[in-house]
């Protein structure tokens, strides 16, 4: 099989789908590996490491995207990218499909076969290939979060860890997952007072069992929340429905019952972000101001990390890539039952249900796509 990899062209986008040492595996496999020139540097992947794998470069993403028999990326294809896409072709990436649907309908329209990085499971019921752009961006959140939260940028000016005889900041953690938990920790970390939020009793055991007395756990009802988001000087959105858009957690009335200057981290606004008020942000504006309250919406914060997510995401990523490319993305699915849970569209067919639910689209089951 032909591999291909596009540069990113998102915003401020600096990974890349697919590192050196992913490119000289899928050549040992007897696959070829197509780069688009420039495609790793923001990474600090050059050409020459890429030709060292034994890798082939291209051009253009023009040149990639006619040549591979698969295209493996890491952010959702840009309008230009989905153009270029063909009936037949095996799109491996990221896609949150959930609150889109204009990337919906063009991928439907490519006839292309599209697997989701963010909906292949585990036999654990996780999320593998999500899992640690999840890590990265929950250890982000606090940093992004402490800097929004500074008076020079619309913040409360209030220092995460404070100093004897201040108190520390007050960081409302909204999902006790992935993200949840690593932010949490990141925060108790720079001495911020820590509340995480959960619906699910086990979650709060684990957490209290495995962090007890790092930061505190309280159960996720609304009036918890908001009573909680009142006091807050910092509130990270970290709640996941895999594949679905996400649960607004707060409302724009209740902006005017929080702290003028308190900070909003979105990190679930991939999936159309868990407050009311939250709409995509890139590194380059990342943060803006609704009725005092500053956001920080940043769609693709691990690529400000670009290394460490790059080579994170290729260590999840690469086993699956092998397989759809060993066998088939067919037999590979037909096989392999969570990577099929990462099918979400295939020739001109929605396959995951929490999409069709949010944009109201008929779905076939993946497996009945396995037969089309």
């Amino acid at each position: 099989m032909k591999i291909g990899c596009p540069t990113e062209i998102k915003p401020q986008e600096f990974r890349v789908g697919i590192t050196p040492n992913a490119a000289r595996e899928a050549v040992t496999h007897g696959h070829s590996v197509l780069i688009q020139s420039g495609a790793g540097i923001g990474a600090g992947f050059e050409d020459a490491d890429y030709t060292a794998a034994g890798a082939q470069i291209a051009g253009s993403a023009a040149d990639v995207f006619a040549a591979a028999d698969m295209i493996v990326k890491v952010k959702e294809p840009q309008p230009g990218e989905r153009k270029m896409l063909r009936e037949g072709q095996v799109l491996f990436t990221y896609l949150h499909l959930a609150p889109d649907p204009e990337q919906t309908h063009d991928l439907l329209a490519s006839g292309a076969t599209c697997i989701a990085y963010e909906t292949v499971t585990d036999r654990q019921g996780g999320l593998p290939l999500l899992a640690p752009m999840s890590e990265v961006a929950g250890r982000l959140a606090p940093q992004v979060g402490s800097w929004t939260l500074q008076k020079a940028n619309g913040g409360r000016g209030v220092l995460m860890g404070g100093v004897p005889g201040v108190s520390p900041a007050r960081v409302v953690v909204i999902g006790g997952g992935v993200v949840g938990t690593h932010a949490a920790r990141i925060a108790a970390g720079m001495g911020a007072d820590v509340t995480v939020l959960d619906r699910s009793l086990p979650r709060m055991r684990y957490l209290d069992d495995t962090f007890g007395g790092v930061f505190k756990t309280s159960y996720a009802s609304a009036g918890n929340t908001i009573e909680l988001a009142r006091a807050a000087d910092m509130i990270i959105g970290a709640v996941l429905v895999p594949g679905a858009a996400a649960p607004k957690l707060i409302s724009k009335a209740q902006l005017s019952e929080l702290k003028p200057g308190a900070v909003l981290v979105d990190v679930a606004i991939d999936q159309g972000g868990c407050f009311e008020t939250s709409k995509a942000t890139t590194h380059q504006d990342p943060i803006y101001d609704v009725d005092g309250i500053m956001h920080y919406c940043v769609a693709n914060m691990p690529g400000a990390v670009a290394r460490t997510s790059t080579i994170a995401l290729g260590n999840a990523t690469m086993p699956f890539m092998l397989a759809l490319a060993d066998k088939g993305w067919k037999k590979a699915c037909a096989d392999d039952p969570h990577l099929l849970a990462g099918l979400n569209v295939h020739a001109g067919k929605l396959t995951y249900a929490a999409v069709g639910e949010a944009l109201g689209l008929d779905v076939v089951t993946p497996r009945d796509a396995l037969d089309l």
